[in-house]
């Protein structure tokens, strides 16, 4: 399967394409698309990193395609890092809501792209900020259940890892999840904790000894006071307001750690790659398993006794296909009421930039029909060296596409032409067609009705 960045030349897209190779969770066979922007320093340092990452890891790294326009995204999963993002700067304040303005076209331009020229069977992961704008776009655009933001995963471990630290044990002995909004509008669920090899009587010991007797109803004072704290405290010294942070509970350490990482010149990259490719790697492992994510739900939670419609982070199955359902346990009253705030703020962000964004109801052409099964011809001609024909049958075989015949015909300068006859819908073979032809080692690709 293949796997598009958007935004690869920025410093979370850099980290994730290198994830995905080191993690070897994309095999040489598929493909790993970067895409930037057109024109500017954009295009050039995307075949910059193009060229660096396969001298880096050429021994495994998979067939690396360079991409500069919305149209030219092709893939099965497709990252969305593209976008503004606040500076990272001592002293400075990291204002979601400002990013969206700036980011809503962003990820308007690429959905419609996708929506239009894609195969209606990608899975799109949305890391830019503010992620849950990012969702709602695009979901508005796609399927929604094709659409999942990583901020509730990457806030989920953060909260298990300062669980884990706090008791001496190693991550991945710690269950539960944080949803709600990423950032400040996190609501980390003690509820949901679970400490593998601890039987239900300990682990409430436990969390009652890591909560006190705090709740979140003063949650939201706590970590406005905290960022007030750390601001005064990293004026003088950096060090000193991490070693603060460490004596705090471990809900609001989730909260605080990052921002004060993103305030002292330093950003989180490694670790919002590190949970992207997470997700990445769940959507291409084939089986469901069970993250937290930013969605576009349609009433399949309440709140406070009222369905929620709207894209919120909560623990869903998330498969080959995206999520498919919501896995949100009864909640405590305190957690419930946040959860619903929290819900509430996501909502007035979303809707102070919709009259930004022209709405779309579809983008999906009319003859985009999927049970329509033409026989066609493929003419392609790719260098004759090789990896040629892996590459060129890996295109097919991922998208669950057979070969009716297969001729390899003349050579000539170091290219070979080859005719391939197949049977897809009018779709798909456009998306065969734009895939095949971004593979390097192709120089040309046309196909016709047999």
């Amino acid at each position: 399967m293949d796997v598009a960045v958007l935004g690869a030349t920025g410093d979370v897209g850099r980290q994730i394409c290198a994830q995905l190779i080191e993690r070897r969770v994309l095999p040489p066979t598929s493909r790993l698309q970067l895409v930037g922007r057109s024109g500017g320093a954009s295009a050039s340092a995307t075949h910059g990193l193009r060229a660096d990452l396969i001298d880096a890891y050429d021994e495994h790294a998979p067939l690396i395609d360079a991409a500069l326009r919305p149209e030219d995204v092709v893939a099965d999963v497709v990252v969305m890092a593209a976008g503004l993002t606040a500076p990272a700067r001592a002293g400075g304040s990291v204002d979601r809501n400002a990013l969206a303005a700036a980011n809503a076209r962003v990820f308007a331009s690429y959905a419609d792209a996708i929506a239009r020229y894609g195969s209606g069977h990608e899975v799109v992961i949305v890391v830019s900020n503010p992620v849950e704008l990012g969702v709602d776009v695009v979901a508005r655009r796609l399927d929604r259940h094709r659409v999942i933001g990583m901020g509730a995963w990457l806030d989920t471990l953060r909260f298990r890892r300062e669980i884990a630290a706090s008791l001496g044990v190693r991550r991945q002995r710690v269950g539960g999840f944080v949803v709600g909004q990423h950032g400040n509008g996190a609501v980390p669920l003690w509820s949901s904790v679970r400490i593998r090899g601890l039987d239900t009587a300990e682990r409430i010991a436990a969390m009652a000894t890591l909560r006190g007797d705090r709740t979140f109803a003063t949650f939201v004072d706590e970590i406005r006071q905290a960022t007030h704290t750390l601001d005064d405290i990293a004026t003088l010294d950096v060090e000193q307001a991490f070693a603060t942070i460490d004596s705090w509970p471990p809900d609001l350490r989730v909260v605080a750690r990052p921002w004060m990482t993103h305030q002292s010149g330093s950003k989180t990259a490694n670790g919002t790659a590190g949970a992207a490719v997470d997700l990445v790697d769940t959507v291409l492992d084939g089986r469901d398993i069970v993250v937290a994510g930013q969605v576009r739900l349609e009433g399949e939670i309440s709140l406070l006794g009222s369905p929620v419609a709207g894209v919120l982070g909560v623990p869903v199955v998330l498969g080959p296909e995206g999520w498919r359902r919501v896995l949100l346990d009864p909640l405590a009253a305190d957690e419930e009421a946040l959860l619903a705030a929290s819900a509430r703020s996501i909502a007035a962000v979303v809707d102070s930039v919709a009259a930004t964004v022209e709405p779309v109801v579809c983008a999906r052409r009319e003859e985009d029909d999927y049970a329509e099964q033409i026989e066609w011809i493929a003419d392609v001609r790719g260098a004759d060296q090789t990896g040629t024909l892996t590459a060129l049958a890996s295109v097919f075989s991922s998208r669950g596409v057979n070969f009716e015949s297969f001729a390899t015909l003349d050579v000539a300068d170091g290219v070979g032409a080859m005719r391939i006859a197949f049977t897809s819908s009018p779709r798909l073979q456009r998306v065969l067609a734009r895939t095949i032809d971004r593979l390097a080692v192709i120089e040309s690709v046309t196909m016709r009705r047999a």
